[in-house]
């Protein structure tokens, strides 16, 4: 299965190298090295990896964890294959081509970009700002594998952000600055698998879908969580 691993590690010369051969040794093959973070001698990177089905993720996880100054941040299942920034114009693209489909297309493809486990389109009512809690938002589209009802977190449309969950789900929410519409991504904790939460490089690579997204759509966000008008 494909698996992605969030490590916090040194940032000097040679750490890199003693985390992938850790991940060989353990059994992993890595397809994809995506640095999240550089800040204050440390990094942030994650790692995709072929991980053969029948082998213990603890055997991966106590590896990672001998080796000094090493931090595993997560370890879950990615959807698909290694994902780069052109699909997301491939993506923007197809949302263009089709408009008419336009949202359920960016839902659609959102959890493979994102290794995230669903998504859905929700809709905030207008008057959310009056209402105790902010109101309950209403789902117009969802991906595969969204569970029904999906358990959304308190979401306001106001800005990109990433939440979690105490049962362990982390969000990552964006706005389309139209009609409530929010964009909500999640990954979910399932053992004995610990998905990372969403960095802050993460929620701006799904706010700049968002934003282009609302833009290629105009008007049609309006729509959205309207009754179809019969003749």
């Amino acid at each position: 299965m494909l698996l992605r691993v969030r490590v916090t590690l040194p940032d000097r010369p040679g750490t890199l190298g003693q985390v992938a051969r850790t991940l060989g040794v353990s059994g992993a093959d890595i397809v994809q090295v995506v640095v999240l973070e550089r800040l204050g001698g440390r990094a942030i990177d994650d790692f995709t990896v072929v991980w053969p089905g029948a082998a213990r993720v603890e055997r991966l996880l106590a590896g990672l964890a001998a080796i000094p100054g090493v931090r595993v941040d997560g370890v879950w299942r990615a959807i698909g294959a290694p994902t780069t920034t052109g699909q997301d114009a491939e993506l923007l693209a197809q949302v263009a081509a089709n408009p008419a489909d336009g949202l359920a297309t960016l839902v659609d493809a959102v959890p493979g970009l994102l290794a995230a486990d669903w998504a859905v389109a929700a809709v905030v009512p207008l008057d959310w700002a009056s209402r105790s809690g902010g109101g309950a938002a209403t789902v117009e589209h969802s991906s595969w594998r969204t569970p029904v009802p999906p358990a959304l977190p308190e979401v306001t449309p106001l800005r990109a952000r990433a939440m979690s969950s105490p049962g362990g789900t982390h969000h990552a929410v964006a706005p389309f600055g139209r009609a409530g519409v929010v964009l909500v991504v999640a990954r979910e904790h399932t053992e004995p698998l610990t998905a990372a939460a969403f960095h802050a490089t993460e929620v701006d690579r799904l706010a700049q879908l968002v934003r282009a997204s609302a833009v290629i759509l105009g008007d049609r966000l309006d729509l959205v969580g309207q009754p179809p008008v019969t003749a």
